[in-house]
């Protein structure tokens, strides 16, 4: 065969059966449709074409094979069993065939779902010619019929659907369908025969021909059948079997769930209950909210006391006029109608039932008199609801659907106990009616589970459910053993049962007195002796105990006790032992470490103090108890109802048992309330702080776009932005990205040294004028960006580059102003820069580029960078608080805040669709939310892609449009989706711009006819011939829509609320408004940040890291003679005076060296100017810095003897040593021995230390640093020079080899050195995480598949911090070498031999493992 050849076929062989569809008719030339058949399929040959087709096959052909399966039914003669089996058998194959998704549908599915990855097929499709139907029959044939399990006959040709599986006899596939090139030769002809008999002995039997392998003749086989039989009579078995799998096949269907995990169905909406919500035609909010209460019913009556409940716990907030309750309580149960009857959403609620929110007062005017002209009446109008109430109350809606819940619960409980086991309690009825929270009804829960354990286990067996109740406890089962006993008549003889005294205590009815037994409790004891109890003493104790245990069971009991700490409870923190060492000064748990006596309504002011609270009590580091102000008179009034009022003996000897039982009810009681107390306190502080995080959201996305000078606000600006990141202007590149107003990135680029640079400057001064920006916008993650701000400041001041000219309304002309550099907020931009979402849009540019179009792109619309940041918002910083948040609590309530916020400004449909970023709105609007957004957007486009009216998106049938979301969820969203009015297309309405909602178009209508002055006949005639949107289309048209102010309103509203009910006087002002400026930008302008933001955003450090009072480390850059300029770590400059130096022979240069790292004392931050006076004077740096507080330590909410206690405690002789604890100066040193300092730093980051004393003595000092995680590295430091036992050394010495002056410039020159050398190591591609037995097994299997090469890797060698192992291995055969690298101050150390980075290390290596293999080899030699 030529070469030509075989390369054609075998390039017709790498197509589909698809492709080979098309082919050209040899006599015409012609395009013809080439599709064989089956028979064609298989005998098809390279020499031969078949035109015998008659006109059924080219029928076949032309409908793609597809026949009716009934139409060959009837084909089929009835009788013939075996060709009604090949039937079925073809149909459950092309049944089979067509439920398989092929790849296409794969590739479709899998576009929703971005780490999916299509599996490739085992095989390539290149070999289908080399496999051909060998291939085929390996993979299984069909069960056969019993008269066809003793036959080799081959199944007919024709039944095997079109490229489906076969079962021919064993023959050559490609026999007559590739001419061969025969040898000429006849030697080799007659070797390349006998190798083909050799290689394919099966292959003897030609094709068609029936092969007998039993070795039977004809006649045999035929007397075989008529003995045994051929098995036809067990078909109607075969066809039972085949029935019931082809019913299995059509019941099963692919769903994505059999293709995609679960976890990637729940990350991208997909599972079956995310269809549910994107499908039910209610507001998504609500259906995920109310999941747990779905099937939940609420009654009239307790729709009522619903909202009499809620309107009770927001009024004493509110701090309204007290005649405003009434109307209050009324605005509240509208509301709560609105939510749960209409299911309106709060957006919907907020915009259009606003005069339910307010209270209108219509007094009359004095002025009137005077003036006729005056209005006669005048309105004052109340808020009594804001929108924070608004998502209030339905949050409190659903805390009272769970309360129903267990409502339900408990009172079901009581039935059956009831009508079961006849239990008649009327205390239960009446508190489960009574209880107002949860923590009442879980009072009558825990109650009726331990006053009727027994009857519930019973009950519980009696329905076959052994788990229905708890296993009892011992308590109780001590308790049960009491009331059987006689011992419980001793209970009873207390003469007042717990109910009873908790009625007392609570002031509930008229008071009871307890009655004396007539007997001494210890003579009573010893008569009420039994099995159980044999003596008195056991009687006695077990009585007490079992009455202690049923008051601590008393619903009202625990209600008094809760009403009590409520009003008169005091949280204080006792620091525990790993607290006292933990929490220094320094720390912030400090201000709660020694904290009493903090009264509910002190935390209540100060939220955050409990937080930190629990949270530090969480981690064990202090123990939060709440303790009653009048703990002992409370006790006396409680055993004052308790005791009798007798005088005797008797009295006495009962009222002193009394007093035992409340001792031992009492710790109880304490326990159980205080932790009810707790979690209900931390849910409120949580909620307090929830609330400061969503207003400082919300004051975020209030935020218009900046708006270009003569344009008005909402216009989009045109944008320059650039950024230094974290490198220096003068040296660094400064990236920049030009932004239009669209969005698109046109532009982007770099310059260098854009201060001192002439060419970089004009080049600069070229693009603006070129590109003519509104704005140029810039920010950075460094200091050093302050100095690129002012360096772009000075430039366009130098090239007086200006802004793009503008109207100016007072003397209307054109003019042009410098242009703007503003500084923008980018905690937006480096969430952007390096997420997934980044890399795609933009994966040619660089991090810091992509920085600046996010920059750029915040400016344009704060609101919709927020928006694309999805859940990702929550790790913004709201509250330095936010920390002690639950992170799906915060979540929920920024969510509520861009809620508020897009639905305030509107969205664009037609635009979502076509606009990612703006799509990312679309799950905030009312009634939408990601599941029912992605459904929108889907049902659009196949619809169109665009939406022409609000009404089209319930859907238009006469269009041909499908619904885009139902009913209920049009009706929330349809005034929150702008549609652009095209006054060119006579079928747009003017009012789908606006914000009015379409059930109040005929209002505005209505309000557009009067403001023209059309009387009902223009109307009419306008509308007839124009639609209903005429009227106000002619308004817009006229530009006339001033003359809507002249309407008086109050006329309007006041006919409404009589003739229809309903209250409009809000709703006629939005639509006023609307008619004049649709969809008007109501956001705030963007505010200049201020300089503490911009210092907290250069720098990192806020006013509680960095402060005036401080001890920081500073180095040393520039000495004159008379002062001196210092870096702080963050990079801000400090002036150090010559007075703030302790100078030595009077000199400056003599007293401090550049280079040097020093501790100084921060005594003043200029925050705009970014630079600080510093002092390093030794008496004022010995000064210990006092974090202020906002509460005076000296009174008594902080327990000073104790923190004193503590202190003079730390200066006590060590126990273990004998010698005094060192106290060092430094905000790095820290009591701790070795096991405390690397527990400390266990959660901190590699690189992080602390400065110990040592056990060494006082002239040593120990650093422990974090080398890697659960590496930790002791340095030990040698003082020299120390004026005193206790000071320390003016000299510090590491190993003999490093000495530095004073603590900061040992952390900087030789830690902080080190760590930088561990990074470096760990980046490089040569490390390998893991043991040192994982890196041998790799090199193992790397030389096992390389066996020639060599390969080196680094580990860390945890045995012994601050070293790393070098394993090689030479070859496949040479063991494994290992070299150790220790990590010194700026260099890595190995064979003794220094290499200052690791390309030098590597390097080294390879060098000394050369010279290593020379020396062994010359030694070989010798």
């Amino acid at each position: 065969m030529s070469n030509s050849m075989r390369d054609l076929i075998i390039g017709e062989a790498e197509l589909d059966d698809e492709e080979d569809d098309e082919s050209f008719d040899e006599e015409t030339g012609e395009a013809r449709e080439k599709k064989r058949t089956r028979e064609q399929d298989m005998n098809d040959s390279s020499e031969e074409d078949e035109d015998d087709d008659d006109e059924e096959e080219m029928q076949k052909v032309r409908e793609g094979f597809i026949v009716d399966e009934d139409e060959d039914d009837e084909e089929i003669d009835e009788n013939s069993d075996g060709e009604r089996r090949r039937r079925k058998r073809k149909r459950r194959q092309d049944r089979k065939q067509e439920e398989e998704l092929d790849e296409e549908d794969l590739d479709l599915i899998g576009e929703s779902i971005g780490d999916w990855e299509r599996r490739q097929p085992s095989q390539s499709k290149f070999k289908r010619l080399k496999r051909g139907h060998r291939d085929d029959a390996a993979r299984g044939a069909e069960r056969r019929g019993l008269d066809q399990m003793f036959s080799d006959d081959d199944e007919e040709i024709e039944e095997r659907p079109y490229g489906g599986r076969s079962n021919r006899a064993a023959a050559d596939e490609f026999e007559g369908f590739i001419e061969e090139d025969y040898p000429e030769d006849e030697d080799e002809l007659q070797r390349q025969r006998e190798d083909e008999e050799v290689a394919r002995p099966r292959d003897k039997g030609i094709s068609g021909r029936v092969i007998d392998r039993t070795g039977l003749d004809r006649d045999a086989l035929d007397d075989m059948d008529a003995i045994f039989g051929n098995g036809a009579e067990y078909d109607w078995a075969l066809e039972v079997e085949e029935d019931e799998e082809v019913r299995k096949q059509e019941e099963q269907t692919l769903e994505l769930k059999d293709v995609f995990e679960p976890s990637q169905l729940v990350e991208k909406l997909l599972t079956d209950e995310d269809n549910e919500i994107r499908f039910t035609d209610e507001p998504e909010r609500f259906q995920l909210d109310r999941k747990p209460f779905k099937h939940l019913q609420i009654s009239a009556d307790q729709f009522r006391e619903e909202s009499l409940w809620i309107a009770n716990l927001m009024w004493p907030k509110k701090q309204l006029a007290g005649d405003l309750q009434g109307p209050f309580h009324k605005a509240v149960g509208k509301v709560l109608e609105n939510f749960v009857v209409e299911e309106l959403e709060v957006p919907y609620v907020f915009q259009h039932r606003k005069d339910y929110l307010i209270h209108a007062r219509k007094t009359r005017n004095p002025e009137h008199r005077d003036d006729p002209e005056a209005p006669e009446y005048m309105v004052n109008a109340e808020k009594l609801l804001t929108q924070d109430d608004l998502w209030r109350i339905l949050e409190l809606d659903i805390k009272f659907r769970s309360l129903v819940e267990k409502r339900n619960a408990l009172e079901k409980t009581y039935d059956n106990l009831k009508a079961v086991a006849g239990v008649d309690d009327d205390m239960i009825p009446r508190m489960i009616a009574l209880a107002v929270d949860m923590e009442q009804l879980q009072d009558l829960q825990d109650y009726i589970n331990f006053q009727y354990s027994t009857q519930l286990r019973d009950i519980a067996a009696m329905n076959g459910n052994t788990r229905a109740t708890k296993r009892p406890s011992a308590k109780s089962s001590i308790t049960d053993r009491v009331r059987r006993a006689r011992a419980y008549k001793f209970v009873r003889a207390y003469g007042i049962s717990p109910d009873r005294l908790a009625q007392n205590a609570l002031r509930e009815g008229e008071r009871v007195i307890a009655d004396d037994e007539q007997n001494l409790p210890i003579d009573l004891a010893d008569s009420l002796t039994d099995a159980d109890f044999p003596t008195g003493d056991q009687v006695l104790y077990h009585a007490r105990q079992a009455y202690a245990e049923e008051l601590f069971m008393s619903p009202r009991m625990r209600k008094h006790f809760r009403v009590q700490y409520y009003q008169m409870g005091e949280v204080s923190c006792y620091r525990t032992d790993k607290g006292l060492r933990k929490i220094d000064e320094a720390h912030p748990y400090y201000e709660i470490k020694y904290l009493i006596n903090q009264t509910i309504a002190d935390l209540a002011r100060r939220p955050e103090l409990f937080l930190k609270m629990m949270k530090a009590e969480e981690e064990g580091l202090v123990e939060v108890t709440i303790r009653l102000q009048n703990e002992r008179e409370f006790r006396r009034q409680l055993h004052a109802e308790f005791a009798s009022d007798n005088y005797s003996e008797l009295a006495d000897a009962w009222n002193d048992e009394r007093q035992k039982v409340l001792d031992a009810a009492f710790p109880k009681l304490e326990k159980v309330i205080v932790k009810g107390v707790k979690d209900s306190l931390r849910t409120a502080c949580q909620e307090e702080i929830l609330k400061l995080c969503r207003e400082e959201y919300l004051k975020r996305l209030d935020q218009a776009p900046l708006k270009p000078k003569g344009m008005i606000l909402g216009t989009t600006p045109r944008v320059l932005a650039l950024s230094n990141g974290m490198g220096d202007p003068n040296r660094d590149p400064v990236f920049w990205a030009w932004v239009e107003e669209d969005g698109r990135v046109i532009d982007h680029g770099k310059f260098i040294n854009l201060a001192h640079d002439e060419s970089q400057r004009d080049i600069f001064a070229d693009l603006i004028e070129h590109r003519k920006p509104d704005v140029i916008a810039v920010s950075g993650f460094s200091t050093e960006t302050h100095r690129l701000v002012r360096d772009l400041e000075s430039l366009v001041q130098e090239k007086r580059l200006m802004g793009p000219e503008y109207l100016d309304p007072e003397t209307d002309d054109y003019r042009t102003d410098p242009l703007d550099v503003i500084v923008v907020n980018d905690e937006v931009a480096r969430l952007y820069k390096d997420s997934p979402r980044a890399q795609a849009e933009h994966a040619t540019l660089g991090s810091v580029t992509r920085y600046c179009i996010a920059l750029a792109r915040y400016l344009q619309n704060p609101m919709k960078e927020y928006a694309a940041l999805g859940k990702d918002v929550v790790t913004l910083l709201f509250n330095p608080c936010q920390h002690l948040l639950p992170q799906d609590k915060l979540w929920k309530v920024l969510e509520t805040s861009m809620v508020d916020m897009v639905n305030l400004c509107g969205v664009d449909i037609n635009e979502a669709v076509g606009d990612p970023y703006t799509a990312n709105l679309l799950p905030y609007v009312a009634g939408l939310g990601p599941r029912k957004a992605t459904s929108v957007i889907k049902t659009i486009n196949t619809n169109g892609g665009v939406v022409n009216t609000r009404e089209e998106l319930v859907g238009d049938p006469d269009n041909k449009k499908l619904p885009v979301v139902g009913p209920r969820v049009w009706n929330n969203c349809a005034s929150f989706l702008s549609i652009e009015f095209d006054s060119t297309n006579p079928t747009s309405e003017p009012l789908d711009n606006t914000r009015v909602h379409p059930e109040d178009y005929e209002l505005g209508r209505k309000m557009a006819a009067d403001a023209l002055e059309l009387d009902e006949e223009d109307v009419k005639a306008e509308t007839d011939e124009n639609g209903p949107g005429a009227i106000v289309r002619k308004l817009f048209r006229d530009d006339e829509q001033e003359k809507v102010n002249e309407l008086i309103l109050e006329e309007y509203a006041e006919q409404l609320e009589k003739n229809f009910n309903q209250r409009k006087r809000a709703t006629l002002e939005t639509i006023r408004a609307e008619l004049q400026v649709p969809y008007e930008e109501l956001r705030r302008p963007i505010v200049p940040l201020p300089p503490d933001q911009i210092f907290v955003m250069f720098t990192g450090e806020t006013k509680e890291s960095l402060s005036e009072g401080m001890n920081v480390p500073v180095n040393v850059r520039v000495v004159k003679e008379d002062f001196a300029i210092a870096k702080l770590d963050c990079g801000i400059e400090g002036r150090i005076e010559s007075h703030d130096v302790n100078l030595r022979n009077g000199s400056m240069r003599d007293s401090i060296h550049v280079g040097q790292t020093i501790q100084a004392k921060l005594l003043d931050i200029n925050r705009k100017d970014f630079h600080a006076k510093l002092s390093v004077r030794r008496e004022v740096v010995q000064k210990p810095y006092k974090r202020p507080t906002d509460y005076d330590q000296h009174n008594d909410t902080w327990d000073r003897r104790l923190e004193d206690q503590d202190n003079e405690d730390m200066k006590e002789k060590d126990k273990t040593t004998g010698r005094t604890q060192r106290v060092i100066k430094h905000p790095l040193f820290r009591t701790f021995n070795s096991t405390q300092a690397e527990e400390y730093l266990g959660s901190q980051l590699p690189g992080d230390l602390v400065i110990r004393p040592s056990s060494k003595g006082h002239d040593h000092l120990t650093i422990t640093w974090k080398v890697a995680d659960g590496v930790f590295q002791h340095i030990d430091v040698l003082e020299l020079d120390k004026e005193t036992e206790y000071t320390l050394g003016r000299q510090l010495r590491i190993g003999g080899k490093w000495q530095y002056s004073d603590l900061d410039e040992l952390i900087a020159d030789h830690v902080k050195a080190m760590a930088r050398k561990v990074d470096e190591l760990m980046g490089h591609e040569k490390f390998k995480k893991g043991s040192l037995a994982d890196l041998e097994r790799w090199l193992t299997s790397y030389s096992d598949a390389n066996p020639n090469r060599s390969i080196y890797m680094f580990c860390i060698n945890p045995k012994h911090p601050g070293y790393f192992s070098l394993c090689f291995k030479a070859s496949r055969s040479s063991p494994i070498g290992m070299w150790n690298v220790k990590v010194v101050p700026q260099a890595f150390e190995m064979m003794k031999n220094q290499y200052p980075d690791m390309r030098a290390l590597c390097n080294g290596f390879k060098l000394r493992f050369n010279s290593e293999i020379t020396r062994q080899q010359q030694q070989a030699r010798r």
